[in-house]
């Protein structure tokens, strides 16, 4: 059998060839830790999840003579627009919790 002798790389050549190679190794780590940052988000995600609240039960208190115009909702509030005597207010609640977070009082000028 022939082996076949390579022949040494000129210096420009033996140049290139470390150039490749630190190329390659900058393109290597920046995939990794593109990789890993992305990993990083999916597995934040997964395990710091807020999760579905617990169903509970809860009784609002209205005010006399009070009328439920309309309620509205968001990713975190509970809107419920009341009629109070001829007077609109607006209450405000957390969506998880359900406790009140505001109200906002309407009335007509004497």
């Amino acid at each position: 059998m022939t082996d076949t002798v390579l022949p040494e790389p000129t210096p420009e050549q033996a140049q290139l060839f470390a150039r490749v190679r630190r190329l390659m190794l900058i393109a290597g780590l920046t995939t990794a830790l593109a990789i890993s940052a992305v990993l990083i988000a999916i597995g934040y995600r997964l395990f710091h999840e807020q999760g579905s609240a617990a169903a509970t039960d809860f009784t609002a208190v209205l005010p006399k003579s009070a009328k439920i115009v309309a309620t509205a909702a968001t990713g975190d509030r509970l809107v419920v627009t009341l009629d109070v005597g001829g007077m609109t207010e607006i209450h405000t609640f957390d969506a998880r919790t359900l406790k009140p977070v505001g109200r906002l009082r309407f009335s007509s000028e004497p």
